[in-house]
């Protein structure tokens, strides 16, 4: 998937994300996907692949549910002049990708413990001290060439300690074993430095808006 355009990784991360998150399934549009999500802050969202000006400003002007998200692939000051009132941005994202070859070496730090299970499709991976305190997690939603890697989390006292890596190394050596050949993510800026450090390539920003009217505190000013 190295050779693959954005809207193509765009697509193989969404089938997986939707399985991941339990989304209903997207629905196509000729700018991208509408996805509903159902969670009251976040009721539903539109993904936008190869965002330009007069797209962005008919789906801004035609959005009235509050809860409602964009998730364009371009940077935050590309997007931020096609913006309206009642925007405002959570913080960016990376579309990122793995070519799986081979199995990561993992090993589990002194002190923690490591389990995973599966369930409707989706491994989940914990880790947890000794003691059994929340450490680090992260799930997978292989999809059949490729896998989503999301929702990866190192609690802020145990980062550092080669947790991150871990969880990522274990999801990595979990997509391979399911079939897949690329792994997908879309990262936050403190992820993506860790991911490329593992060998993730990033492949476009992600500038992720939400809607609410009701905020003063309109990032589309």
């Amino acid at each position: 998937m190295e050779s693959e355009s954005v809207p193509d990784i765009v697509a193989a991360w969404i089938k997986g994300w939707v399985v991941s998150r339990g989304a209903a399934e997207p629905v196509a549009e000729p700018w991208g996907w509408t996805i509903d999500v159902g969670q009251t802050k976040h009721v539903s969202r539109h993904v936008v692949p190869e965002p330009d000006e007069p797209t962005v400003r008919k789906l801004v002007e035609a959005t009235t549910a509050p809860a409602t998200w964009l998730k364009l692939f371009a940077d935050d000051d590309t997007v931020r002049p096609w913006l309206g009132p009642g925007w405002h941005y959570d913080q960016p994202g990376f579309l990122m990708t793995l070519p799986l070859a081979e199995r990561a070496r993992t090993k589990t730090p002194r002190g923690y413990t490591l389990t995973s299970w599966t369930t409707g499709g989706v491994l989940r991976v914990l880790v947890r001290t000794d003691a059994g305190h929340f450490a680090a997690r992260g799930q997978l939603a292989p999809t059949g060439t490729t896998a989503v890697a999301d929702q990866i989390e190192t609690a802020p006292e145990h980062r550092r300690r080669g947790l991150g890596s871990l969880v990522m190394r274990t999801l990595q050596n979990a997509a391979l074993e399911a079939g897949a050949t690329t792994a997908v993510l879309v990262g936050t800026p403190e992820g993506q430095a860790l991911y490329s450090a593992l060998g993730w390539t990033t492949r476009s920003a992600m500038a992720s808006l939400y809607f609410a009217p009701s905020d003063p505190a309109s990032s589309g000013a």
